[in-house]
């Protein structure tokens, strides 16, 4: 037993160094690291860790193997409920989940879960042969458009009981945020596909560049023999401001941005993907894709990326290690403040954005005090870019093309319990239906509806 009050610490590159290249930042433990880490868990019977965990990891078990150095049965363990455990182990918000119900957090740092979880799928994708077996088919076919963390989940959890399922994936490739979205320096892109090869090798195939909406619609695949369908389409509408100067030249979205550098490879020079070359960033926004987007900006060539977020720090929804790390890179953060104006020159190219300084006000319906103007307190900002993180909503495409499938005002698509929408054998989730969220709730989502469609199609 380990009964230290502090993790064992993740060895990272250098701030100053990683701050100009797309690396990975965090390093990984060691085998020795992992086990002495592992240690520290108490193996509570009534496990309060699981009990924060979207997707029900048994994790008190895994740790125990860990700690006794049987990595391989580690990763058996945490496979059985969690297909993808390479990603979680990195982008999982552990600190709201299951870390943040450790006893172990009470006096002291929680067990690193999410380390140890990251640890043993690395050990298995670079120690370790195992095969995976595809199952025997039990001639049903099931079809899931996007091929997002939701609907990675899905199909994995459905093509381990033996249904053929087909992805519908809209762009050239499979893995939605997680190829998109998240910047390589915190999820290698070799290990989403590492990911996605598993799936496959289980019997689930992957049809790249097929636009649900454009290319067929959720009632013509339901016509080619798949007796259910899953949407996990996710959240890929950006939000705006609307204030004046938004359609000036060196303003866009997170979104855009991300993708650009991400999917498109525009962080590699042998790449000819247009990406704005930035002097100075402003990015609007105080969650984990404003951070991506900030941090991603740094390491594209900016001298000055500054956060500017209408609340203060304590409101910020991205996760603290995110915050921590884009801090050390250099990121300036300009807390209660907010844009009013963008302006430009006659080249109708972003030249500095006009903000105006905030102060909290009353709670609102969310809970958290309400960011209210402090008149007279406009300033400009030497900006050549702006880059917009203020969330996104589902695409209006799907929700559009197919009979009786019913949305709410955000154009989420509205499921019951069992994640059944207003449409017979139409499942859907992850922020298709919860707005923009986490994936692991998205993934926790992919599992409710693949239980969900495997009841249906047997008792149908």
């Amino acid at each position: 037993m380990n009964m230290s009050l502090k993790k064992v610490a993740m060895p990272e590159q250098n701030p100053q160094v990683r701050a100009r290249n797309f690396e990975e930042v965090t390093l990984g433990y060691s085998a020795e690291m992992a086990v002495e880490e592992a240690k520290r868990c108490l193996n509570c019977k009534n496990k309060p860790c699981v009990s924060g965990c979207p997707v029900g990891v048994r994790i008190p078990e895994f740790i125990g193997e860990i700690a006794n150095g049987n990595f391989e049965k580690a990763y058996e363990i945490i496979t059985s409920t969690n297909g993808l455990p390479a990603v979680c182990g990195r982008v999982c918000p552990q600190e709201n989940q299951c870390e943040g119900k450790c006893v172990r957090g009470i006096k002291g740092e929680p067990v690193g879960i999410g380390r140890l979880e990251r640890f043993a799928a690395d050990y298995m994708m670079t120690q370790a042969k195992s095969e995976t077996v595809k199952p025997e088919s039990n001639g049903h076919k099931v079809a899931v458009v996007g091929g997002g963390p939701a609907g990675l989940t899905c199909a994995g959890d459905l093509a381990r009981l033996g249904y053929e399922v087909t992805i519908f994936e809209a762009f050239h490739v499979a893995g939605g945020v997680l190829m998109y979205g998240i910047p390589e320096f915190r999820l290698p892109k070799a290990i989403v596909q590492k990911e996605i090869q598993t799936l496959k090798d289980l019997g689930v195939e992957i049809m790249t560049n097929m636009v649900i909406g454009k290319v067929l619609s959720v009632d013509e695949i339901m016509e080619m023999g798949f007796e259910a369908v899953f949407i996990g389409s996710g959240a890929g509408l950006p939000k705006f401001m609307g204030i004046p100067g938004e359609a000036l030249i060196g303003v866009c979205s997170a979104n855009e941005y991300l993708t650009r550098i991400n999917l498109m490879k525009g962080y590699l020079e042998d790449y000819d993907t247009p990406v704005i070359k930035s002097k100075s960033v402003a990015v609007v926004g105080g969650g984990n894709v404003a951070m991506d987007a900030a941090r991603s900006a740094m390491r594209m060539g900016a001298e000055h990326v500054y956060i500017v977020y209408r609340r203060s720090e304590a409101e910020m929804p991205a996760r603290l290690e995110e915050v921590h790390h884009a801090k050390e890179e250099g990121i300036e953060f300009l807390t209660l403040n907010n844009p009013v104006k963008i302006n430009g020159g006659e080249d109708g190219r972003v030249k500095s954005m006009e903000c105006i300084r905030m102060e909290l006000g009353e709670p609102d319906e969310s809970g958290r005090r309400r960011p209210v103007p402090v008149e007279g307190s406009n300033y400009e900002l030497d900006v050549d870019t702006v880059i917009m993180a203020l969330g996104t909503s589902p695409n209006p495409l799907i929700r559009t093309t197919t009979s009786g499938l019913d949305a709410n005002k955000w154009g989420c698509l509205i499921v019951n319990e069992e994640m059944l929408t207003t449409k017979e054998g139409v499942y859907a989730g992850g922020d298709a239906v919860t707005g923009a969220a986490t994936v692991i709730l998205a993934m926790g989502a992919g599992k409710t509806a693949a239980k969900s469609i495997d009841e249906y199609i047997r008792t149908k």
